[in-house]
């Protein structure tokens, strides 16, 4: 027996094979976008898949389980209150599934989703692992807000925080301490809040060291689940209902994207993401244009500030880069959404001025101060007294809010996000000088200003 851990880093998600030596099969769980990485694992092993598991419909990447079933008929399953559009086989609580000496055996676990499945493998008559999607985090467990109005089945957060209360303690907390425990996410998702770093535990150290998993009553749990969450980002639901559909052919649908001629000029009211470096974009880009730069966290920046019913250009520094963006995009099923993507290598005339940081360090009476981290951020770090909050996935729908009688100084923690969000509020608010305070923000950490 054999069990792969793929990992995607930009999304920090996981996927599985289990391969049954004997017999040569391999069941999959929780593919990401592209199936290539699982079919070359399969041919490597001289070995053919036979399932795909789907633990639930993902609300932050896209799964290729339908692409995988159409090119090798392997069967899809997944639990039968998903209601799933594509062609499976239900999984419910107690089912079990079969390959050689290998039992995968179904516990149904809500709380992050009413429909999620909990996968225990089961080896020579012994419980050797459990993949817990997101059930079950290293460090944490999923989020329950993500359901409210997503899904076959909607519910409460408060309802599904008490679902996962008991998931836990009366289902994988029985399980043995040496359970090796395999999750759908790592440290960097918003599907939870305080992941660790770790790609697996066990159940007896997840016992001893996870917050979640500590003794409380139900009334506390809720309480501490339901707090503090990350945003909701807002290409989340559009996942949900994609993957409860199932998405079309990866490579096919990449190839579809238009890509035109190098300097295209995109019409005046168009969606522009330039993914170019923030330095080369200051210093000339298309007028109203957002800076979400080709880097780690690039697909859920993208999927946290673009809506899923807009259609954008995609802007990229080369062509080598512009495909890996396509990619990048396709990931949450966003290339759907490019209406054309090429590479810019002019300037064009907008351009952003430079911040005089000594001026700015000796005066920040005289500028408006945004603060574009998450409400959660700001609360256990405030940088400047005087800023105003708008977290960068509302910026768009908010930047009216921020007044323009002084030069507007845009800052997150770290630079990153800032390109984004100094370039919204310039296209928002042409009237006003905005400033980007990038990575100086890191002298401004120590304390209140």
């Amino acid at each position: 027996m054999k069990i792969q851990q793929f990992e995607d880093k930009g999304l920090a998600h996981y996927g599985y094979a289990i391969l049954d030596e004997q017999s040569g099969k391999v069941v999959l769980i929780d593919p990401a976008r592209d199936p290539q990485p699982y079919y070359e694992f399969a041919a490597a092993h001289n070995a053919a898949i036979v399932g795909v598991i789907e633990t639930h419909p993902h609300a932050d990447f896209v799964s290729s389980h339908l692409e995988i079933h159409e090119k090798t008929g392997a069967t899809i399953y997944a639990h039968s209150m998903v209601g799933a559009d594509y062609p499976h086989k239900a999984l419910d609580e107690g089912e079990e599934l079969a390959i050689g000496d290998i039992k995968l055996k179904s516990l149904h676990t809500p709380g992050h989703s009413p429909d999620g499945i909990s996968i225990v493998l089961e080896h020579e008559g012994k419980d050797k692992a459990v993949f817990t999607g997101d059930t079950l985090f290293i460090g944490d467990v999923g989020r329950p807000d993500l359901r409210e109005s997503a899904g076959n089945i909607t519910a409460k957060r408060e309802e599904l925080a008490r679902q996962m209360y008991h998931s836990t303690r009366d289902k994988l907390m029985k399980l043995a301490d040496d359970v090796v425990v395999y999750p759908a996410h790592g440290a960097g998702t918003l599907c939870g809040k305080a992941l660790s770093e770790a790609n697996s535990s066990t159940i007896g150290a997840e016992k001893n060291g996870n917050y979640a998993l500590q003794q409380m009553s139900e009334e506390e749990f809720v309480k501490i689940l339901t707090a503090d969450q990350p945003f909701i980002p807002k290409y989340f639901s559009y996942d949900v209902s994609l993957n409860k559909q199932g998405a079309p052919n990866y490579h096919q649908s990449i190839e579809k994207v238009k890509k035109l001629a190098k300097n295209f000029e995109p019409e005046a009211d168009a969606i522009v993401v330039d993914a170019r470096n923030e330095k080369v974009f200051k210093q000339g880009h298309y007028k109203g244009a957002i800076n979400i730069q080709n880097g780690g966290k690039f697909e859920t920046w993208l999927g946290s500030i673009v809506d899923p019913k807009e259609s954008f250009y995609l802007i990229a520094q080369t062509e080598k880069e512009l495909d890996e963006l396509i990619e990048k995009a396709a990931k949450i099923g966003y290339e759907q959404l490019i209406k054309g993507a090429f590479v810019l290598d002019s300037k064009p005339t907008t351009s952003t001025p430079p911040l005089d940081l000594e001026d700015f360090k000796k005066h920040p009476e005289d500028y408006t101060i945004v603060d574009i981290r998450n409400a959660s951020e700001v609360k256990e770090n405030k940088f400047f007294d005087s800023a105003i909050n708008i977290p960068l996935p509302e910026l768009r729908g908010r930047a009216q809010e921020i007044p323009t009688d002084k030069p507007v100084v845009v800052h997150c923690a770290g630079g990153y996000r800032s390109a984004a969000g100094s370039s919204i509020v310039e296209a928002a608010l042409p009237q006003a000088k905005v400033l980007d305070l990038s990575e100086a923000v890191n002298e401004f950490k120590n304390g209140s200003h």
